[in-house]
């Protein structure tokens, strides 16, 4: 068997793949989003490896490629994904995360979504748990108890009885009928600095923010707005991204992306947050932000809200809301292999900067029809009077 670069004729077999672990399956039009990314235009870097049998790929891991800033000097880093090795083919795994991190042209090979059992085997390549306070800490804000709660029994049914999974099919998913009406309702109970941003656009206010942010010099992911609306574009996305903006003076100060998951087909939707960066002037506004879709989880149906990636400066910006959170994890989920001298750069890695933004498991599309959220227009012009 020999590993290869992924090709476009293998995307059924990765299917297939992800289907055997309950991993959403990518349609034609996802693929393709995902192939496109402008970040690795001219990059030459694969979309990811494949172990080949010599009929078709039987393992595989994704590759995806983000561009960073550090001032005006761009920078590209790979954050690897979704690497399916059945137990036929036990040890495989370790071809794929050697030709990972053999790739050249990134100042960090990462992934900050390792699960319990992968976690030892990035350790043994030279990928280093990274950032070292903070790399086992993810954080949930409960919602909903009993629903977790309900969740997490059937899962253990499950583990006891595998066969039973297909028999109960897709559990927890919310119903459109209970939440049509309370989502705008939801909106008026925003923080007063915070709204909901529906302008990506070059001349927004969000550009003039992801200017400011660039400016600070700090190591940041590209949050351009061009790259902003592509990666909100995913076609398989049922439900639209929660996209929201802390303002102060008129500006904005402070951003946050959240994106429902169900995380398998018998638990709950989460609201995980994907991104949470604000200027170094106004960092209070990470707490408000946060608070702001604490508020709008509920009429989502969402069961908790989930911070899955967090820096030490996060942490230490959250304030008080990290005393309020469970911590889940504990096995150390967030690896990273640098090119030399890169990991004193300053790196505040969030969720944006990995995969949680493209492998999420989305919710069933007939949840997603009630679960659009538009600006209300008499709360945006509240918060723009009292900036």
């Amino acid at each position: 068997m020999s590993i290869r670069p992924v090709r476009h004729s293998d995307l059924h077999a990765v299917n297939a793949l992800y289907h055997s672990v309950w991993w959403p399956q990518r349609s034609a039009e996802g693929w393709a989003w995902l192939w496109s990314n402008p970040a690795a235009a001219g990059r030459n870097a694969p979309q990811g490896w494949v172990i080949d049998n010599g009929d078709g790929p039987v393992a595989c891991a994704g590759n995806f490629i983000q561009r960073f800033w550090q001032g005006d000097e761009a920078l590209y880093g790979a954050t690897g994904y979704s690497i399916v090795v059945p137990p036929t083919h036990k040890g495989r795994s370790r071809d794929l995360v050697r030709a990972f991190v053999q790739q050249t042209g990134c100042f960090a090979k990462y992934t900050f979504n390792a699960n319990a059992r992968s976690s030892p085997l990035y350790k043994r390549h030279g990928m280093t748990p990274w950032p070292p306070p903070t790399h086992d800490i993810k954080l949930s804000w409960l919602v909903d108890p009993l629903a977790c709660l309900y969740g997490r029994s059937l899962r253990r049914v499950v583990d006891h009885a595998p066969q039973v999974a297909r028999l109960l099919g897709e559990q927890l998913a919310p119903l459109p009928r209970l939440l049509s009406g309370r989502l705008q309702r939801a909106q008026s109970r925003l923080p007063a600095t915070v709204d909901l941003l529906d302008d990506l656009g070059d001349n927004s206010d969000y550009a003039r923010f992801w200017d400011a942010l660039r400016r600070e010099g700090r190591l940041v992911a590209d949050r351009s707005p061009a790259m902003m609306r592509w990666r909100l574009s995913d076609p398989d996305l049922t439900v639209p991204p929660l996209v929201l903006a802390h303002r102060a003076d008129g500006r904005i100060d402070g951003f946050a992306l959240a994106m429902l998951n169900k995380q398998t087909p018998l638990e709950p939707p989460i609201l995980e947050i994907i991104d949470l960066v604000s200027l170094e002037s106004e960092p209070s506004a990470v707490q408000t932000l946060v608070e702001g879709l604490r508020i709008l989880a509920p009429t989502l149906g969402a069961a908790k809200v989930r911070l899955q990636t967090v820096s030490p400066n996060l942490l230490q910006a959250l304030g008080p809301l990290v005393d309020k959170a469970r911590q889940e994890g504990g096995w150390g989920h967030c690896h990273v292999a640098f090119d030399t001298g890169m990991q004193d750069a300053g790196w505040r890695p969030t969720p944006y900067d990995g995969d949680y933004s493209f492998c999420l498991r989305p919710l069933p599309a007939r949840a997603s029809a009630a679960l659009r959220l538009t600006p209300a227009p008499a709360h945006r012009s509240a918060v723009e009077a009292r900036a």
